[in-house]
């Protein structure tokens, strides 16, 4: 009796588990009496008759079919095996877990921006999350046509709207198209909420969604750099002159050549142009701060410590002046002798 018995009874289990699978389905086999489930960590095991649910099972352990599985099944409670038949139903194991998967842009996404007539070309990558939150709609519209899914699938099906929403998103939160790093929190959080409405209808859930970073052509990245450049150091002559000079240092301008010697007259010119702007503006500065003549209605200023014979010859009594021995004063034309 025992040999009869070990022949027909079965282990109902998740036989390929792998950790990147959503779901797994036991199928096309009937549960003989004496069989046993075994649920593991992080699984729920759903039994499907007929396309319905009978029983969702989410503790983990070992039950006996007979006794512990059957009297729970809604429409199955009453079941009784017979010597050579068996239960037929399905068994669906879930993978309970949350998944994260890493996406990335295959193409460059063309965002619009008045900067760059045809739209300024942006990759981006990043992770997202998600999980199993329905099992009805699960069952109705994956589970009942395959026997298993996988996280690639998941995958695909994101990464396949995936342009279109960073298009809406960056167009719609990315106020300043060259730091769009600084939205990218509006921007994950937007494009999480349509990837829910994506999703749902399979029976998921999107948990997370995040932007690590975005990408720009070399060359648009390069002109952010400069501009950056630019106004770390004050104006465009002040950044080729440090440019030069990183250069020679650096060993791009070599010495001995034409190429150093032109870099070492310009860098010069522009050191010496410098030089007299300031001292032009020094000497502007010097003279708005020199003190102004005195009106004709006022006493003239005459140093106290000049004679009075010096200031009739050398200062006009008029406006103070100083003259160097004129009859007529060259400020103001008042006669001095």
């Amino acid at each position: 009796m025992v040999f009869f018995k070990n022949q027909f009874s079965n282990v109902v289990e998740w036989e390929e588990f792998r950790d990147d699978m959503i779901f797994w389905k036991w199928s096309n086999r009937e549960i003989k009496k004496g069989s046993k489930l075994i649920i593991r960590s992080g699984q729920d095991a759903i039994f499907i008759n007929n396309g319905k649910i009978e029983g969702l099972f989410e503790d983990e352990g070992d039950y006996n079919i007979d006794s512990d599985i059957i009297p729970f099944l809604s429409t199955l409670k009453g079941f009784k095996f017979g010597f050579n038949s068996g239960m037929r139903v399905e068994v669906l194991f879930v993978n309970t877990k949350e998944f994260t998967v890493k996406w990335g842009t295959q193409n460059p996404v063309l965002i619009p921006t008045p900067q760059l007539p045809g739209g300024m070309p942006i990759r981006a990558n990043g992770t997202f999350n998600f999980k199993v939150n329905d099992y009805v709609t699960l069952i109705d519209k994956i589970a009942g046509i395959k026997n298993s899914y996988l996280v690639e699938d998941v995958k695909l099906r994101i990464t396949s709207v995936l342009d279109q929403l960073l298009m809406k998103w960056i167009s719609r939160e990315g106020k300043d198209m060259f730091n769009l790093q600084a939205n990218a929190s509006d921007i994950a959080r937007g494009i999480r909420e349509d990837l829910d409405m994506e999703v749902m209808d399979n029976g998921m859930t999107i948990t997370g969604f995040q932007v690590m970073s975005f990408n720009y052509p070399k060359e648009i990245q390069d002109m952010i750099t400069k501009t950056a450049s630019h106004e770390m150091i004050g104006n465009l002559q002040k950044y080729q002159q440090v440019s030069m000079t990183d250069g020679i240092a650096s060993g791009n301008v070599q010495g001995g050549g034409a190429a150093s010697d032109m870099a070492g007259m310009m860098m010069g010119m522009n050191m010496a142009n410098e030089m007299m702007k300031n001292i032009n503006s020094n000497q502007n500065q010097s003279s708005n701060q020199q003190p102004s003549a005195p009106k004709a209605s006022e006493p003239a200023q005459v140093p106290p410590d000049a004679s009075q014979g010096s200031l009739k010859h050398n200062f006009c009594p008029n406006c103070g002046t100083k003259n160097e021995g004129a009859n007529f004063c060259p400020n103001c034309g008042h006669k001095l002798n």
